[in-house]
């Protein structure tokens, strides 16, 4: 931090002496999607990609999941570029976590044109004086994000008083400051998403083994070539061919334990600390942790819980509710090294039969998901019990594949769990740092040419 920086008095709060306010308006333009056709908008990979509401995350990002088609004519202007900035203008969010949140239109799908639906509007920089990466992270601020959520007006569906946007007031420092500070936390952006790209890819290539080894039964025999292509014994099961002295067992054959947590009665809504609670809302796949979904229970509540308390190597399986069947491990200390899980998950451990990475990664194919939520027998709502769980097959290899799996994939589940861990560390930093160079209260020191 720079000693000598004096500050002064603004309505936006104390900035640095040398550094100005405007309106936003005056230093951009705000630009409204497009209205659409519902026979225009699709999910199959065709036409413009369109950039929708499901494809913001929670407190600004952009989610590539949430990203469908458009195949609708469209003028030049209706176009967005790669590094535009988008804003929400509805919300659907209890807590209106998304109105307001900005997004930058990212570089992918080999330069493929792209528009947006009316409900987000762009954000054109105008100015010499502002720099667009400084403004997303301004916008990421918490100062902008409670300007945008006292700007929006509705209750279960949320929508942005646009014509006020343009009155919010931002800080304008030098522009060569303002691009130090937006490299700063970019840097740190990039990291994290080059850290969640990894993940995919090694995700992907641990279920592209599995398939190899368990679906196509390709995996090594005892001179290491692909098994079923070297001509090796198949025999006929009730599921189909299966390899040679392997069998199909019931589930809870291959468990040691099969169990459920609990929270205290009244809801746990009240306790903003303690020890983490882990609800349906986050059994999501490997590491799709959402932090600000943690729920937390009390500390003497947790120590007297005789069980629901997860370790590493958990699998943990959604019992109930719409998104039954969803799952998730939890490893490497990674979300927490102290949790537990209420009473809407399974906590699912392997005896001596089974290893944890092989049953996630079964248990985690299409077909598995289907025959879970097969089991549930309530209409009304949806759910499975313990009972029922430990009725799944399970295909059970040799265990000297099994053991030849695990010492593969293991390592490539510690390596996820540890980019995770990375990428809180660096979100925490990141989030600490955005109010502190946003507002001047941590200075980038700028000599003559513009470098630190």
């Amino acid at each position: 931090m720079n000693k000598q920086t004096k500050f002064k008095q603004t309505t936006i709060g104390m900035i640095p002496e040398d550094w100005e306010t405007d309106t936003l308006g005056n230093h951009t333009k705000l630009i409204k999607g497009i209205s659409y056709r519902s026979e225009d908008y699709c999910s199959k990979d065709e036409g413009f990609i369109f950039i929708n509401l499901k494809s913001v995350a929670r407190n600004g990002g952009f989610r590539e999941e949430g990203i469908k088609y458009y195949k609708g004519e469209l003028s030049e202007d209706q176009f967005v570029n790669s590094g535009d900035i988008l804003i929400a203008n509805t919300d659907l969010t209890q807590n209106r976590e998304i109105i307001g949140s900005p997004l930058k239109v990212p570089n992918f799908k080999n330069g493929r044109k792209m528009c947006i639906s009316l409900d987000l509007s762009k954000l054109d920089v105008t100015s010499k004086k502002l720099n667009s990466d400084f403004l997303y992270y301004f916008l990421m601020s918490p100062r902008a994000r409670h300007f945008m959520v006292a700007n929006g007006n509705g209750t279960t569906v949320v929508h942005l008083s646009t014509k006020n946007v343009p009155n919010m007031i931002i800080p304008l420092p030098s522009i060569e400051e303002q691009k130090k500070v937006a490299k700063i936390l970019s840097d740190l952006d990039l990291k994290i998403e080059l850290n969640q790209r990894m993940n995919k890819t090694l995700e992907a290539i641990a279920q592209a083994i599995f398939k190899h080894w368990f679906v196509d039964f390709e995996f090594p025999n005892e001179n290491g070539e692909p098994y079923k292509s070297s001509g090796g014994k198949m025999v006929d099961s009730k599921m189909g061919l299966i390899p040679n002295e392997w069998r199909f067992e019931k589930l809870g054959n291959l468990l040691s334990e099969v169990v459920t947590g609990n929270r205290p009665k009244g809801g746990v809504s009240k306790f903003k600390e303690g020890i983490p609670s882990i609800g349906a809302e986050n059994i999501n796949g490997l590491c799709n942790y959402n932090f600000s979904k943690t729920k937390y229970i009390p500390e003497l509540y947790f120590s007297n819980m005789k069980k629901g308390i997860v370790k590493n190597g958990d699998i943990l399986l959604y019992k109930d509710g719409a998104n039954l069947g969803r799952k998730s491990m939890f490893l490497e200390n990674f979300p927490f090294k102290k949790c537990c899980v209420n009473s809407h998950v399974f906590i699912l451990r392997s005896n001596s039969l089974m290893r944890q990475s092989y049953l996630y990664f079964y248990l985690d194919q299409k077909f598995m998901t289907k025959n879970i939520i097969n089991l549930n027998t309530n209409s009304a709502q949806p759910g499975i019990n313990s009972t029922s769980v430990k009725t799944l097959k399970i295909l059970l290899p040799s265990e000297r594949i099994l053991n030849l799996f695990d010492e593969l994939v293991f390592p490539i589940l510690r390596i996820i769990f540890n980019n995770a861990k990375e990428n809180k560390y660096l979100s925490d930093m990141r989030d600490a740092l955005l109010p502190k160079l946003i507002s001047g209260e941590i200075r980038v020191l700028i000599n003559k040419e513009g470098d630190e």
